[in-house]
């Protein structure tokens, strides 16, 4: 194959490649409801399955805005680990903990941790209830 054909297609593959974008705390607003969104331990992110990205401030704004669209349309739905600020995990992979010992920026006290076994270890000290992702859309749908 001819060199000069490999690079469009390099370079194709490389610009849809769909993952984690950067959220600029403080400067960027919710997709949902457009707070700008401050808090590091709680934002949460959906890119398409065209590589665009939504960012939210929270987990339960994703959430919402999912209830709304297309899901054949999603290609990547992360979540803030509470322990690990910043760090943006799978949804599928991660547990949730509702619990008023952890507010969360629009209220409904919804937390993303790492690994089962964090959000047991959290949960030993602030009250609350552990979810898994398919729980959690069950528990906001019967909302």
């Amino acid at each position: 194959m001819n060199k000069f054909l490999l690079i469009p297609l390099v370079a194709t593959l490389l610009c849809c490649a769909i993952g984690p974008s950067k959220i600029a705390y403080g400067e960027q607003a919710c997709h949902f409801c457009r707070m700008t969104i401050v808090d590091k331990q709680h934002a949460a992110q959906l890119i398409t399955d065209k590589g665009k990205v939504f960012n939210f401030d929270a987990s339960e704004c994703m959430i919402n805005y999912i209830t709304g669209i297309d899901r054949e349309n999603i290609g990547l739905l992360l979540v803030t680990d509470y322990n690990n600020p910043e760090s943006l995990i799978e949804v599928e992979t991660a547990t949730f903990i509702i619990s008023e010992d952890m507010p969360s920026p629009m209220g409904a006290n919804l937390s993303a941790i790492g690994t089962l076994a964090e959000a047991q270890q959290l949960i030993q000290d602030k009250q609350g209830k552990l979810y898994n992702w398919n729980e959690l859309l069950q528990y906001f749908k019967n909302l």
